[in-house]
């Protein structure tokens, strides 16, 4: 079997080491030590996720982030850095990352989230793939929404948050099975990650009036389509 390929920029060289030794077993790892680099490969190659440092020369891993996001909407994008701050992870979610490692991390915690995220990309053809939201088509399996206008791409966990609330759909749901459900765990982190894609999915569908992602105080959200 063909092994999925990681496009891995890190600066520092003894993390980038051991990560790379961890990691080629299950994967192709292909490492750039300073973010030009790694921009330069990703224009130029396939890769299947990006694995981010956020403190590099050239370019930082949120300028990258915001290159790559420019580039391909889809692409499942880990931040894993020193930097601890709340400030500084939900500004790499904001970017458009779909989650965050602060280090030091266990190695089996990142292989966990690489096998959650590949597997999210390759959907199964046998489930629905295609619904009707509002005045959109919503294609799940290519993250995007389509009017008679336009297209919106979403990211992979705006796209995996969104066909959680349709299949629930005017049904209340916990915040607890959500993050269960699309981050794998519930924690206080993943809690305020939850809310920056819940306020992206309130822009995408500002104009739609019968679409309500309604906040159900200590208890979680609804999905509600209005007819």
């Amino acid at each position: 079997m063909e092994k999925s390929r990681i496009l891995y920029a890190e600066d520092d060289q003894t993390i980038a080491f051991l990560i790379q030794d961890s990691l080629e077993n299950y994967y192709e790892i292909n490492h750039y030590s300073d973010g030009k680099s790694a921009l330069n490969a990703f224009n130029s190659q396939d890769f299947d996720i990006c694995l981010l440092d956020i403190m590099m020369p050239e370019l930082n891993g949120f300028e990258l982030a915001q290159n790559i996001r420019h580039k391909n909407s889809e692409i499942p994008i880990i931040f894993i850095s020193a930097k601890a701050l709340k400030e500084d992870r939900i500004k790499g979610l904001k970017i458009g990352a779909d989650d965050y490692l602060v280090k030091p991390f266990s190695i089996e915690e990142l292989i966990l989230k690489i096998e959650v995220f590949l597997k999210r990309s390759k959907k199964t053809e046998n489930s629905p793939q295609k619904y009707k939201v509002g005045k959109y088509d919503f294609d799940s399996k290519n993250y995007t929404l389509n009017d008679t206008q336009n297209t919106i791409t979403l990211t992979q966990r705006e796209s995996d948050l969104l066909l959680y609330f349709i299949r629930h759909k005017n049904s209340v749901v916990k915040r607890q099975d959500i993050l269960k459900a699309i981050w794998g765990d519930d924690d206080y982190f993943m809690g305020r990650s939850l809310d920056v894609f819940i306020s992206r999915l309130r822009k995408v569908f500002a104009d739609e009036k019968n679409i309500v992602i309604e906040n159900l105080h200590g208890i979680g959200f609804r999905f509600t389509e209005k007819q």
